[in-house]
């Protein structure tokens, strides 16, 4: 048996808007995709939250959370992540709370430190600059017990969500959030889907201090990585432009919504490198070279989990990219 055949596979979705297409629509392809991966044998459907972003749709992350898990039966849904600095930890313990109770033992949280939107942004959601930076951990211990049984000497209490015990991960690009799941005994995931360049020195500093809890008796750690896979290598390549367009629109300090793919992109040679940078960890191809590519990011980073993020412009060619996914990985 293979190592892929071995490793669970899961997904992120980013509920990305189409040029020319609606919010209603992306909510309408992430049920789609959700029930599809749930039956293909997916472990999690995690959604990512941002702000102000004309082309992601996501933003109200416990909302959609809670859409999705009414629409599946099995599959775990959670957050990639929530973006903890920029909310109350009491409010977010009442949404997951509540989130587990109505799905329980389905529901995962995930939490990130950064702002998840631009500076004038952060100032609406009345969000601090300079959080997380330096008070992420007392946050991240003032979320957990709201989480936890209740304490005798405890005034305030999340109802729900005290003692739903929702299992939380962190998440990160670079060595912050790995050195801080390791202290305190937390899964890890690694957001390779748009920095991989801190990726194997995130996963050193993880393992190396990682310290068992009562939560996790060894290192875990799961890898996002963007994930186009077609029926040929060339129609992958092309499919793979929207995520290039959407790259290279950042890099030129303008966000779009998901553009249609093109045979080739305006674009200089340093653009181009800035672009790849973000793709670095990019599996892209054929059934074969999807199979060989995620074989080989395996090996490299041993990880426990994949979460993958397919960027493609037509929802269809998001939805058959992961059924040929699970067909490499089932073989």
């Amino acid at each position: 048996m293979s190592r892929l055949s071995r490793t669970p596979l899961s997904v992120l979705d980013l509920a990305p808007i189409r040029q020319g297409g609606t919010i209603a629509d992306s909510f309408a392809e992430s049920v789609a995709l959700a029930q599809l991966t749930e039956q293909l044998g997916f472990t999690r459907y995690w959604l990512a939250e941002h702000h102000s972003l004309d082309g992601i749709a996501s933003a109200a992350t416990a909302v959609l959370i809670g859409h999705i898990a009414g629409a599946t039966s099995r599959i775990r849904v959670g957050s990639g992540g929530i973006m903890l600095p920029n909310h109350a930890p009491l409010v977010i313990a009442e949404q997951f709370g509540t989130l587990e109770t109505l799905y329980p033992g389905r529901i995962d949280l995930g939490l990130g430190r950064a702002p998840g939107s631009d500076a004038a942004t952060m100032a609406a959601l009345r969000r601090d600059p300079y959080a997380g930076a330096e008070n992420f951990p007392e946050l991240l211990a003032e979320l957990q017990a709201f989480l936890d049984d209740e304490r005798p000497e405890q005034r305030v209490r999340a109802v729900p969500g005290q003692g739903t015990r929702v299992p939380l991960w962190l998440l990160g690009s670079s060595g912050y959030s790995a050195q801080l799941a390791a202290r305190e005994g937390l899964p890890f995931a690694f957001a390779a889907q748009f920095a991989p360049g801190y990726l194997h020195e995130a996963l050193r500093l993880y393992r190396d201090n990682f310290r068992p809890s009562a939560l996790l008796e060894r290192p875990y750690a799961m890898v996002g990585l963007p994930v186009i896979a077609a029926e040929s290598d060339e129609r992958a390549e092309f499919l793979a432009s929207t995520a290039r367009q959407k790259f290279l629109g950042m890099v030129r300090g303008k966000r779009t919504r998901a553009l249609p793919p093109v045979e080739t992109l305006d674009w200089t040679p340093m653009e181009r490198v800035q672009v790849e940078q973000f793709l670095g960890a990019a599996v892209i191809g054929g059934p074969e070279t999807v199979r060989a590519g995620l074989e080989r990011f395996l090996e490299l980073t041993g990880a426990d989990e994949l979460m993958l993020n397919t960027d493609t412009y037509a929802s269809a060619d998001r939805l058959r990219s992961y059924e040929i996914v699970a067909e490499v990985w089932r073989a």
